[in-house]
């Protein structure tokens, strides 16, 4: 992986508490898109017309009941959890008269974490189904969408803070801090001087 201008790179988070104050002196523009889907795809549109970034470099606290809580997971597939038109006779996932596929891929670009796919719907999960997703969240399938159809680049990872259980809240909150530095150590790997 090659080093990328820091100019040429909008990290995104979800929440400030994500990112713990550690990347408050990148060179990099930073955008809180606040939670879920909606106000994901909002902030990151208007942001990208403003900037024409050439990679979307998105990082966030996920939960999962396959991968161990502090895990890094590169997701390199991302689904819409909660599109759910079934009595129509439209898979779950899919949205209907879109002419994006359900699953949305990219590259993988960190070969070293393990890869997962990412579902996002608009709910904190603390004992839902999460079907076949690896970890869950509430925005990446938006800015993964947002990023698809605007042309730019997208590049995910997660920080496994919970297992979606039914301690989920008490966990996530208190892995932020480790989540914060995780991506600060990733990002310096990334992103040139």
């Amino acid at each position: 992986m090659h080093p990328i201008a820091p100019a040429d790179v909008l990290v995104v988070f979800a929440l400030q508490a994500e990112a713990g104050g550690r990347f408050d002196a990148t060179a990099s523009p930073l955008l809180y898109t606040g939670v879920g889907k909606v106000n994901a795809a909002w902030a990151l549109t208007r942001a990208i017309v403003q900037r024409r970034p050439r990679l979307v470099l998105g990082f966030g606290t996920a939960g999962s009941p396959r991968l161990p809580t502090h895990a890094l997971v590169e997701c390199t597939c991302f689904v819409q959890r909660d599109m759910d038109v079934r009595p129509l006779g439209v898979p779950l996932g899919t949205t209907p008269y879109d002419e994006l596929p359900a699953r949305l891929e990219v590259p993988r670009r960190w070969p070293a974490l393990p890869q997962g796919t990412c579902g996002s719907a608009d709910h904190f999960v603390s004992g839902h189904d999460v079907g076949d997703c690896d970890v869950v969240d509430m925005e990446a399938y938006a800015l993964a969408k947002v990023c698809r159809r605007e042309q730019v680049e997208f590049m995910a990872v997660k920080y496994v803070t919970d297992g979606g259980d039914d301690s989920a809240h008490h966990d996530w909150a208190a892995n932020l801090p480790l989540a914060a530095a995780a991506f600060r150590a990733l990002y310096d790997q990334l992103v040139a001087g």
